[in-house]
């Protein structure tokens, strides 16, 4: 009887051992959609981001981001501030770029996206392709805020580094100035050295 008390506790001790070890690894066992999660997560922190505090209400932020020409570049082409347009923003032969309005929630949040990109100083001409510019507009406190994400600029473009200084310029300053004060300090009109061919393609396009 004794021993086969004695075998009965060693049988047991050995089946808690296995279950717990068991237990332990399915723990450390990486989860592939945890893991899925955490990347998407980094990259949202890579996203370049920028955000202005301003003293006008919601509505009048959300009419100054629609006008891009007021604010970015007045070498635009199509409509900014309907869903669905479609518009070609170039710089000289330095950057072309087609976007078009995919979402709007009137006085909180507009999204463009990046339909075709092309610039004459990365070794990649396409870089943009596919990223997304996101305004999200909300209130904070007595102000408003504006939070500019560009979804997908991240500091492994090659563009990164002049991305950054421009969008700060443009946010900051010259939207900043646009919702603050009525004028904002958009790249003026200038056809020196822009390939109106190139653009008349894209228009087409679509």
């Amino acid at each position: 009887m004794i021993t086969s008390n004695f075998t009965t506790i060693l049988l047991t001790a050995l089946l808690f051992s296995t279950w717990n070890n068991s237990s332990k690894q399915m723990t450390e066992t990486k989860d592939p959609v945890k893991e899925i999660h955490l990347k998407q997560n980094h990259m949202e922190k890579q996203n370049y981001t920028a955000s202005i505090l301003v003293e006008q209400n919601p509505k009048t932020a959300f009419e100054a981001i629609k006008n891009f020409r007021a604010w970015w570049s007045e070498e635009i082409e199509g409509k900014t501030d309907k869903l669905g347009e479609v518009f070609v923003y170039h710089y000289k032969n330095v950057h072309l770029c087609k976007m078009k309005l995919i979402e709007i929630v009137p006085d909180k949040k507009l999204v463009y996206e990046v339909l075709d990109n092309q610039f004459s100083f990365t070794k990649d001409k396409s870089e943009w392709i596919g990223t997304k510019l996101i305004f999200d507009i909300s209130r904070e406190g007595d102000k408003t805020k504006v939070k500019f994400t560009h979804e997908g600029l991240v500091p492994e473009y090659e563009c990164y580094k002049v991305c950054y200084d421009a969008w700060g310029n443009y946010i900051t300053n010259s939207l900043n100035s646009l919702i603050t004060t009525g004028k904002g300090k958009p790249n003026p009109k200038d056809r020196d050295g822009f390939n109106a061919e190139l653009a008349d393609k894209w228009k087409i396009k679509h």
